[in-house]
């Protein structure tokens, strides 16, 4: 929370600059253009007040979202920024109107130049300056993910090319070429009114909590299908306050998972997003138990001979797994297959590499006669219930299953023992031993 406070921060200093620094330059222009006689400055003028005037309600926005959380504020103070956002546009949608309406009186009327280059001059400022505090809005507006400073940066980009026109438009009016003032006011007129149109319409989706990014729920979604243990989701949802992202999603695990091993699964979950989603401040997993129609179970068999094959009594030395998908809601069994266990003859840890095994496989339970503390808590972590096989045969321990008969493992049916360390022969100094011999002989 600290690093997204700090981002809160660098924003606003951010706007605090880019509002001193476009107010004095409308100042600037309008002073030039009063000097010189210039409309066409003196309404590039009025344009960057109105966007000093947005840029400081950016900064206004950003102070205010950096509010904690309250009794009366629960989720914190960053719709804030959205709604200065709002604001801002409706200035700019103003100073646009306003524009047009310029552009109109001027457009039959040209502007005595008294002086030429200094206008000239003025324009060609106006366009570096604005180069200059669109690149840093921009960044900064990315790297803080705010809405406002981005929309300003947008602005401040137009700029560039008003005041690029702006000084060709001094020019040719410098020749008393008709029209140029007028057409020119009214294009930039156009283009500061489509930018406030879009600005507001993002501004209003966002307070009505609209999805904000496609690319970012899939991304979501993608990192939810990679953490084990979570059987499925739903009712992913996403929404924008200020710079960042609330979201929330209802994860499925399984019913025998106990309330510790849920809340590792749900702050992994948050964790990872966070990580790779920087601009989410907060993600709510709710948990439900899962259920699902269709299971699948793994049993180990001597011989392949279908539903009668033969279980064998060591899990990680299986000769094959025959895999029974059953169909729960019929209570039948719906289809089954036979894998051959490749490390049967494997010297060690050969439970540990079967229950990779049979995990990779998607499998719901295991059932078997004996297992042991590694391959039991392998499969555990991987969220496999454990069954012990009661009946002599696959279709006997599978009827058994489907009727709730089997007991299901808490704990491993043995422990495998440690390997018993040799203790090394003491070294003895050479020569000890023949001395010792030698006097004992004597």
């Amino acid at each position: 929370m600290e690093e997204k406070m700090e981002k809160l921060k660098e924003g606003e200093r951010a706007a605090g600059i880019s509002t001193v620094v476009i107010f004095l330059l409308s100042l600037a222009e309008a002073l030039v253009g009063f000097l010189s006689g210039s409309a066409i400055l003196i309404t590039d003028a009025l344009h960057n007040t109105a966007d000093s005037i947005t840029t400081f309600a950016s900064w206004f926005g950003l102070k205010i979202s950096q509010r904690k959380p309250d009794e009366k504020f629960p989720y914190g103070y960053f719709k804030i920024e959205n709604l200065t956002t709002l604001f801002v546009s409706g200035f700019i949608l103003y100073a646009a109107f306003e524009l047009l309406l310029e552009g109109y009186s001027t457009l039959l009327s040209s502007s005595e130049l008294v002086m030429p280059f200094q206008a000239l001059g003025m324009a060609l400022v106006s366009a570096i300056v604005s180069f200059f505090m669109a690149r840093y809005m921009e960044k900064v507006g990315n790297e803080v993910n705010s809405q406002s400073l981005i929309a300003s940066s947008q602005e401040r980009t137009t700029h560039i090319f008003s005041s690029a026109i702006i000084f060709v438009a001094i020019l040719l009016t410098l020749y008393r070429i008709p029209y140029v003032e007028g057409i020119i006011i009214m294009f930039f007129s156009l283009i500061v009114l489509r930018i406030g149109i879009f600005t507001a319409k993002d501004s209003i989706l966002a307070l009505m909590d609209v999805t904000p990014s496609k690319q970012i729920e899939e991304g979501i979604k993608t990192i939810l299908d990679s953490i084990a243990g979570i059987e499925g989701f739903e009712n992913l949802k996403l929404r924008k306050a200020g710079p960042f992202m609330f979201g929330e999603v209802v994860v499925k695990i399984r019913k025998f998972v106990d309330v510790r091993r849920a809340h590792e699964i749900s702050e992994n979950i948050e964790n990872k997003i966070k990580e790779e989603m920087r601009r989410v401040n907060s993600f709510t997993i709710h948990v439900e138990p899962y259920e699902t129609q269709k299971q699948t179970l793994v049993i180990p068999i001597k011989r392949d001979k279908g539903l009668d094959s033969e279980i064998m009594g060591h899990f990680g030395r299986a000769n094959y797994f025959l895999f029974v998908t059953i169909d729960k809601k019929k209570g039948a069994v719906e289809s089954t297959y036979v894998k051959e266990n490749p490390y049967k003859e494997k010297t060690v840890r050969a439970g540990f590499s079967a229950s990779e095994f049979i995990v990779k496989k998607k499998i719901d339970a295991l059932v078997t006669r004996e297992i042991g503390g590694i391959s039991f808590h392998t499969l555990r972590d991987h969220l496999v219930d454990i069954y012990k096989v009661k009946g002599k045969n696959v279709r006997e321990a599978v009827d058994n299953f489907v009727n709730n008969g089997l007991e299901r493992l808490t704990k491993p049916t043995k422990e495998e023992v440690p390997p018993i360390k040799e203790k090394p022969l003491e070294r003895r100094p050479p020569g000890r031993g023949r001395r010792w011999g030698w006097d004992r002989g004597r």
